[in-house]
């Protein structure tokens, strides 16, 4: 059952206000025992502790949920560990312990910071983005890619993706800086984004800024671990966003890390980030700070999970990778594509529901009945994100495209892939999906033709994160 606008029931799908035991697939709050699979809402990206994370409600059976975090003993003594040093604010050991940890992994100098939304906007102030200048930025894309811009007074021009990667189009963004020059204008940077941890093709669109002069910032929160001809995303521009959000690949709970080019940007951050305080004796500021500093637990925790990075990258590969080979091909389901030359993390393992005969607002349907079929069997996903063109808060940005990130987000959905899922775990959303597929007797899905699918292949033993 798909509702539309107002109250829901139990095991319903809808926007607005829901009740216990329910799944919300659009904005607005949820009860005890949701699940959120749409924008803005629990677990559905920066700002919630996991995807979804303790939604189980009281006497309701474990749910399979979208990302939840990844932790354990290790995690536990390093935060204890860290609150018996007494260090516990913003500064301390673990921070820069953190900070040279992540540095040593990317070859660059890195800042750790409250959030990834924090990352990019120091990241625009170091791009020199003042009031009035214009920032091209991804449309398809979460709401934190943007939102800093807005923070700074700048105007977002908004680029389509292309439709390999689901990524900011190279071709795009050379035409926009050029429609921008024939006004006289140029833009002060380019905002590049390496969605669901699938790397965009950053070395064509790096190409691009550096024949333009355009400092590149690239949004790399939810990529950490992924790398283009060797190298890692976040080392490609002038500096680099991570997020460690609860639903990461690794976790801080809540906090990020901006990368730059050497050790005199980094200093300028890092003073940006302490509200701008200058070394003397006394509290003396003479520009804009702000208290965008990580404490020393949170950091405690980030040192212990980025010890665990390659494993648990890999881990989300290989979820990817056995949905693909279960569920992909004609009818059924079309998942993100990897560029060659890339090693992709799979942050979340996304698709598009592609049913045979259906286009267009018929694909919409299906999508939201299958989110509606998974969240009755306790099974947590959600849409893919809303172009930032088509977001109210947005309505009057300049745009360049939009049907490529418009047709992704018709038709996208999102499937549990932390870490954490076990191999029996995703055999149960793999076989609901299947179900879905095949009840032909529905209305909604009357005219599916039933996928081939290969039969399912024994539960294999548990990796090691």
């Amino acid at each position: 059952m798909v509702c539309l606008p107002g109250g829901v029931g139990e095991g319903d799908v809808g926007v607005g206000g829901v009740g216990e035991g329910t799944a919300c697939s659009g904005e607005g709050g949820v009860g005890e025992g949701a699940a959120c699979t749409g924008e803005g809402a629990l677990g559905s990206g920066e700002g919630a502790f996991g995807a979804g994370e303790g939604a189980a409600g009281a006497g309701e059976a474990r749910r399979i949920l979208l990302s939840p975090p990844d932790v354990g003993r290790g995690e536990r003594a390093a935060l204890l560990a860290a609150f018996d040093s007494n260090w516990i604010s913003t500064v301390g050991p673990a921070i820069t312990r953190f900070e040279e940890q992540m540095a040593a992994k990317l070859g660059r100098p890195c800042v750790a910071l409250s959030s990834g939304t924090a990352a990019i906007h120091l990241a625009l102030r170091l791009a020199g983005v003042e009031a009035g200048d214009t920032v091209i930025c991804q449309s398809f894309t979460f709401v934190a890619t943007a939102n800093p811009i807005l923070y700074e007074r700048a105007i977002p021009y908004f680029v389509d993706s292309e439709p390999r990667t689901w990524n900011l189009d190279a071709d795009l963004v050379e035409e926009a800086i050029r429609r921008l020059e024939r006004k006289g204008r140029r833009p002060r940077a380019v905002m590049a984004v390496h969605l669901y941890g699938v790397p965009a093709e950053i070395e064509r669109i790096a190409s691009v800024c550096a024949r333009y002069e355009v400092p590149l910032i690239e949004d790399a929160a939810e990529a950490l671990g992924a790398r283009v001809s060797g190298r890692p995303v976040g080392v490609h521009g002038q500096a680099a966003a991570f997020s460690f959000n609860g639903n990461k690949i690794i976790t801080t709970a809540g906090g990020g890390m901006l990368a730059v080019r050497n050790e005199a940007e980094a200093a300028r951050v890092r003073k940006w980030s302490t509200q701008s305080r200058e070394a003397v004796a006394h509290y003396e500021h003479t520009e804009l700070g702000f208290n965008y500093r990580m404490s020393n637990l949170l950091a405690a925790l980030g040192c212990a999970q980025l010890e665990g990075l390659e494993a648990k990258a890999e881990r989300r590969r290989a979820i990817a990778e056995r949905y693909r080979e279960e569920l992909g091909g004609p009818g059924t389901l079309a998942f993100q594509r990897e560029p060659e030359q890339c090693r992709a993390t799979h942050w979340l393992t996304c698709a598009l529901v592609h049913a045979e005969g259906q286009a267009g607002d018929r694909r919409r349907e299906c999508r939201d009945a299958l989110i509606a079929h998974l969240a009755r069997q306790g099974i947590e996903s959600r849409r893919l994100w809303k172009p930032m063109h088509q977001q109210p808060l947005f309505r009057d940005a300049p745009r360049l495209g939009g049907t490529v990130s418009e047709s992704l987000f018709a038709q996208g959905i999102c499937l549990p892939s932390s870490s954490a899922l076990t191999e029996s775990e995703q055999g149960m959303v793999i076989d609901g999906i299947r179900g879905y597929f095949g009840q032909r007797s529905l209305d909604s899905l009357a005219r599916f033709t039933r996928p081939a699918i290969p039969p399912r292949v024994p539960d294999r033993k548990k990796q090691p994160t």
